[in-house]
């Protein structure tokens, strides 16, 4: 028997969630929304269950007859079992998947034209996943869901029809609400495989399925054709075999089983782009992308000087980009220090004998290259758009190491509530995110307290507890250097030298002094020099040094 009033005539809005054309109207008057479920009877709409039942019973084709699909691959036992066979619609055979509700009476169909256009027969609303009504509803131990019916009959194919199969009525665009709907069933199940389509759309649908079943329940299946059937027409039953017993489970993000880490720990650690200063190779063996270093001192110093060396060296001698942060100072004083450095001339002072012809020049090989890039704050922070400008210049810019300086004026550009252990927690937190996100390496400078004995500005040493503020700069950080200088020491080299002492090192864990670097005030630069640790301290060697570095 064929209904004579089951046509589509047309798409219209839906009025319960409000979907432009979801709501489909047929010929008889009612109407169904695929994409919320939603039922309209037809002439008065007035839904009563008398009405819905005498409805379901005349659109419902009844010419139904069972038989193998060749072109599947599929036997007529499977067919049978699931009720899917050939009838006629519209003068012409097509395909007809039965659907049951959670009593296990036929309510709906599902028809497949030789156009492979799709038409619904009856009352979907109270329709259970596709194949539910063959399996008892108080569980069992595996329950395997598929994205279409054909797909549900390959997969119970392959596993001799003994175990329960099923899918959902609408593919992957409402997968999730027809488990939801259904979640009783399916969560009776100690484990529920989800054998979706091999796409993307299919994989985001199981993914989402997954996520509204008990912990550890789901599983998602992985085939390597695009979906079962194409596995059972290609005679590969044995694989969908093994992907339903080594389905991957479903774990919240960030988990990973050690099980899958072999391709990750098989690779060689990345040693990293040398530092300038041979001494602290030797213990933090190199810059790495995706790690954050963080520069730590008293006043005065020379952070900002070592942090423009360390670009310097990354810019011009590896060729690398870098973006520049100095929120300290303007622009052109930070640009300026690129230049004095490539020419070995305190560029910034007024007797520095440079040409205005070798500044250009300078200029010209330095930051006419397109390899550094700064951020003009105009003196003020907003630092969420600092963040936002930092993944800029990674994603868009191509830049391969940030240098932020400093830490203490990006959080007091923040308002959470003047608590600055809070601040300084979660601006670290987004840092280092931020560097793992884009696979950068940065370069962080941050100030220290005051000490109770000698003063960082006087030659003290550095230590983790005295980073101003929070732990978590220390804790978060991949490395952290000090640097200690004593601008009052008694000679000119004294005053003049900075030691780099290693207060942390997450890759290699070696700590300690790290470098000896010489100030000249000639030339600008900060020059490795070599140096000796006694019971007093590290002691630099005096005299001249070459800044050729």
């Amino acid at each position: 028997m064929t209904p004579a009033a089951a046509v589509c005539v047309g798409k219209e809005p839906c009025p319960k969630c409000r979907s432009r054309d979801n709501l489909a109207r047929y010929t008889d008057g009612h109407g169904y929304c695929f994409g919320c479920g939603h039922y309209e009877t037809g002439g008065s709409r007035e839904a009563t269950s008398r009405i819905m039942e005498a409805r379901v019973a005349g659109l419902l084709i009844t010419d139904v007859e069972v038989s193998a699909l060749p072109t599947r691959k599929l036997r007529e036992d499977t067919c049978r079992k699931y009720g899917y066979g050939i009838g006629t619609y519209n003068g012409a055979p097509a395909q007809v998947a039965p659907y049951y509700n959670a009593r296990g009476s036929l309510v709906a169909q599902k028809v497949r034209m030789p156009n492979k256009k799709f038409v619904t027969l009856g009352d979907f609303t109270s329709a259970a996943l596709f194949g539910q009504n063959l399996w008892r509803n108080d569980g069992g131990k595996r329950l395997v869901v598929t994205e279409g019916e054909i797909d549900a009959m390959s997969v119970a194919q392959a596993l001799n029809l003994t175990w329960p199969v099923v899918s959902v009525p609408s593919g992957a665009m409402g997968a999730a609400k027809a488990i939801a709907a259904n979640l009783e069933f399916v969560n009776g199940f100690e484990e529920v495989v989800f054998m979706f389509d091999m796409d993307a759309p299919g994989q985001e649908a199981a993914t989402a399925c997954a996520a509204l079943l008990s912990p550890g329940r789901a599983k998602i299946a992985t085939l390597p054709l695009k979906d079962a059937n194409e596995m059972l027409k290609a005679d590969r039953i044995k694989e969908i075999n093994t992907a339903v017993w080594e389905a991957r489970v479903v774990r919240p993000d960030g988990i990973v089983s050690g099980a899958e880490l072999w391709e990750a720990v098989s690779k060689n650690l990345e040693v990293g782009i040398p530092y300038p200063w041979s001494a602290l190779n030797e213990k933090l063996y190199g810059l790495r992308r995706g790690e954050l270093v963080t520069l730590s001192a008293g006043t005065g110093v020379g952070k900002s000087a070592v942090c423009a060396e360390l670009a310097y060296h990354l810019a011009m001698t590896h060729g690398l980009k870098v973006g520049y942060i100095a929120l300290e100072e303007s622009v052109a004083s930070a640009a300026l220090r690129f230049m004095s450095i490539h020419v070995d001339k305190p560029l910034h002072l007024p007797a520095h004998g440079v040409s205005d012809a070798d500044k250009q020049k300078a200029f010209a090989d330095t930051l006419g290259t397109g390899r550094v890039f700064f951020y003009d704050h105009f003196g003020s922070i907003d630092s969420p758009n600092l963040l936002n400008k930092m993944r800029y210049m990674v994603r868009a810019l191509g830049c391969d190491f940030l240098v932020l300086d400093h830490l203490s004026i990006v959080v007091s550009g923040m308002e959470l509530d003047g608590d600055e252990r809070r601040m300084l927690d979660f601006t670290m937190t987004a840092l280092v995110s931020l560097v793992q996100e884009v696979n950068c390496g940065m370069l962080l400078v941050s100030h220290l307290s005051r000490p109770k004995g000698i003063a960082h500005e006087e030659g003290g040493q550095t230590s983790l507890s005295q980073l101003r503020g929070s732990a978590a700069i220390g804790q978060l950080s991949h490395a952290v250097i000090g640097l200690e200088r004593n601008q009052q020491a008694e000679t000119e080299e004294a005053r003049n030298t900075t030691f780099l002492r290693v207060l942390k090192n997450r890759y290699a864990g070696i700590t300690g002094i790290g470098a000896a670097l010489r100030y000249s005030r000639n030339t600008g630069r900060l020059a490795e020099v070599p140096f000796a640790e006694t019971e007093d301290g590290p002691v630099a060697q005096i005299g001249e040094v070459n800044v050729d570095i």
